[in-house]
């Protein structure tokens, strides 16, 4: 069964080089408020982290503007906790199958993938095709096409820019309890 979700990848750039030119210590601190600060913007956007991809992880949000805003969220956020690397994050939303449970399979998840990579450092990617209305303070601008490795033919794509205006979430936390009569 195949079902919508959108799919944000997100690498830390430059991981590499900064470990090894300030050692494993310092990459292990970083790497660790790197994911702090990922779970954290998760938690509030109702994203899940699916799998962590050692400097960087795959998330999947149910909604596509919570996805975007996670993404914003979290670029912004890491400019911080990250210093002196920032990210590079491919975003798309697609129909998906859930393959033995874990895995998810399909051209969104594998997109998403491949945008991340043809990112540069501070760059949020996704199809031109899934532009649409955006989430209330993003906004794209246009980007050269990509061809993605392993896909047929090249991607229109945009840069996402701006940061999200983040209204509150009504979960159930927030309900008032309601009085039982007596």
């Amino acid at each position: 069964m195949r079902f919508p979700r959108t799919f944000v990848f997100v690498d830390l750039s430059g991981f590499t080089h900064f470990i090894e030119t300030h050692g494993d210590r310092k990459g292990t601190k970083l790497l660790a408020a790197f994911r702090a600060v990922a779970r954290d913007v998760a938690s509030a956007r109702g994203v899940r982290i699916d799998k962590h991809l050692g400097d960087g992880f795959m998330a999947v949000a149910v909604e596509r503007d919570d996805g975007l805003v996670f993404a914003m969220e979290l670029r912004r956020r890491a400019t911080t906790a990250c210093a002196p690397l920032g990210l590079r994050i491919g975003i798309a939303t697609g129909d998906t199958m859930l393959f033995e449970g874990t895995d998810y399979i399909g051209s969104a998840p594998n997109l998403a993938s491949r945008l991340c990579d043809e990112a540069r450092d501070g760059e949020a990617l996704m199809p031109a095709a899934q532009d649409g209305t955006l989430p209330a303070g993003l906004s794209t601008v246009p980007h050269p096409t990509v061809w993605p490795r392993g896909f047929p033919e090249a991607v229109a794509v945009v840069l996402l820019e701006g940061e999200p205006l983040i209204p509150p979430r009504q979960d159930t936390t927030e309900v008032p309890r309601q009085r039982e009569p007596i």
